[in-house]
């Protein structure tokens, strides 16, 4: 089958031969025929299968005829991250070239001023995150009772993200009587009942096992300790033939300490991570795919939907925490019928995630040694063992333990265990019953009863005790100020002269003294963390 036989418009196929696509993929040849009749798609198919073109090449011939309205799209298109919406927009430029269709990409880091312009002429085709869609409609620059066609990509990330109630808001919003194109990679129980409430008879197209790694893909799992990842990392980066990669890291954190450890060790790499600016990230990626750049470290925002041709490896270097998320990324290898290789690289403790990864994708990783690292196996989970998804600080060998609690590597909380002990065994001595031994009662001599003494030393005392508590008089040119005299809560006033000695306390009373009731923060001060030294960060990324 050829696109010819799709029924699109000579002027989409002059594009899409420009491009040089020949054949539709399988999700292609299902869909768009359906969304050209006009009725609901509910797609799942695993990333890197075609899915935007799917719907972009029915929408730009339906969208053909007609006009938009100032700040009423006629279709909207919601995406997770910013580099998907970006890359949507960019297929519309392709395969839209014939048509004088005009567009709108709505998504953060980018000025407001601009997008409200292109609104004000009226857009065709809108693609958005749901965070921005939002803020510019509270702001009163947009209206979406115009909307005809809904598309909902990436439904699985959208969850995983937390946007789910931003796109039930923005359905809430629309048209009742539209069309709704809702695609994702997964269809968990969430994501199916979200495409129930959305779609009204949807056709439903699945040309692919949900979450089976796609067949063009080798990949490889290696386990070594944690402090040995970077080491084991860089012997498979000079190992292999890498073209291009994609390394992939579950934290924003780890991503800047990799990458700057790639760097030091002369390696062409660069960063992405949802922390860095929009401009930055646009600069980045096009470097990337310009092959200025020929590794990119990078958190799950660039894990779906990122297409960059002739992808050559995977790697990642930390195992992700959900299943899913191991398909879409080794999927960016691999694509459009080329050959790709994905390495894991796994620690002792990362058992129960590949466990997790191979019972979803029904076949083992094939394991691998690299010269110089010994054979580790997973250790298993021990009850109230390391939290899901939680590593271990990367480092190595004495700077790791120093950093953790001392030169000695005890951390913390076993330097406050060992202070506490003796304190510890005398209340366990206490609570203990009494031995068989007789106890030993100290004989303490008795006070004698107090004495009477003479009338003159108790004068002397009261007039000492008087002239400590007495206040110095004000000079004769000093006014005294006058303070408002406190009112009780029943209304009356208080006693004139108690009040104005409290004031007068008040005023005085450089530090408050609290006696035997000082408060336990006050008498055991917190101690700071002492700054990281430049050594550490040297250690970081070794």
């Amino acid at each position: 089958m050829s696109f010819d036989d799709l029924g699109l418009s000579p002027e989409v196929l002059r594009a899409i031969a420009e491009v040089g696509y020949r054949e539709p993929t399988p999700i292609q040849a299902q869909a768009i025929p359906i969304v050209q009749m006009g009725r609901d798609v509910l797609g799942c198919a695993q990333t890197g299968t075609g899915k935007t073109a799917s719907f972009t090449l029915p929408m730009i011939d339906i969208l053909a005829s007609g006009r938009a309205r100032a700040r009423m799209p006629r279709s909207l298109i919601l995406e997770p991250t910013r580099e998907l919406a970006a890359q949507v927009a960019e297929n519309f430029d392709l395969y839209g070239k014939y048509h004088k269709l005009s567009q709108a990409l709505l998504i953060g880091g980018e000025s407001f001023a601009d997008q409200e312009k292109k609104l004000d002429r009226g857009v065709d085709v809108l693609i958005a995150t749901p965070g921005r869609l939002i803020d510019l409609f509270e702001r009163g620059k947009i209206l979406m009772s115009d909307v005809k066609i809904l598309v909902i990509d990436e439904a699985d990330r959208m969850l995983d993200m937390g946007f789910i109630p931003d796109v039930e808001r923005i359905v809430s919003l629309l048209p009742k009587i539209r069309q709704t194109l809702f695609f994702s990679a997964t269809m968990p129980p969430e994501i199916k009942r979200l495409a129930d409430a959305f779609l009204m008879n949807p056709k439903e197209i699945s040309v692919a096992p949900p979450a089976s790694p796609a067949a063009t893909v080798t990949q490889g799992l290696v386990v070594v300790q944690d402090e040995d990842k970077r080491e084991a990392l860089r012997r498979l980066l000079r190992a292999e033939p890498v073209k291009n990669a994609l390394i992939f890291c579950n934290r924003k954190k780890d991503v800047d300490i990799l990458y700057r450890s790639l760097t030091k060790h002369g390696f062409n790499a660069g960063q992405l991570h949802g922390d860095m600016s929009q401009p930055k990230r646009t600069e980045t990626l096009e470097k990337f795919k310009n092959d200025e750049i020929t590794l990119l470290v990078c958190s799950d925002v660039a894990a779906r939907g990122i297409d960059i041709q002739g992808l050559s490896h995977v790697f990642n270097f930390d195992v992700p925490i959900h299943a899913e998320d191991y398909i879409h990324r080794i999927g960016r290898t691999g694509r459009a019928g080329r050959e790709g290789r994905a390495f894991t690289i796994a620690s002792p403790y990362d058992g129960r995630f590949v466990e997790a990864i191979e019972k979803l994708i029904g076949k083992p990783i094939p394991r691998i040694e690299i010269e110089g690292f010994d054979a580790v196996g997973f250790e298993p989970d021990a009850e109230g063992g390391r939290r899901r998804g939680r590593r271990p600080a990367r480092g190595t060998g004495r700077g790791e333990s120093e950093r953790r609690g001392g030169r000695g590597g005890r951390g913390r909380g076993e330097r406050s265990r060992r202070e506490r002990a003796p304190e510890d065994e005398n209340v366990i001595a206490a609570a203990a019953p009494a031995a068989a031994e007789p106890a030993v009662v100290e004989e303490r001599p008795v006070a004698a009863e107090p004495t009477e003494r003479p009338a003159r030393a108790e004068r002397a005392d009261r007039e000492e005790r008087a002239g400590r508590n007495r206040r110095p008089r004000h000079s004769a040119g000093e006014e005294r100020r006058s303070k408002p005299e406190p009112i009780r809560h029943d209304g009356s006033h208080m006693d004139a002269s108690r009040s104005e000695r409290r004031a007068e306390e008040e005023d005085d009373a450089p530090v408050l003294a609290f006696g035997d009731h000082m408060p336990a923060f006050l008498r055991h001060p917190v101690k700071r963390p002492a700054s990281r030294s430049e050594s550490d960060e040297e250690r970081d990324v070794a």
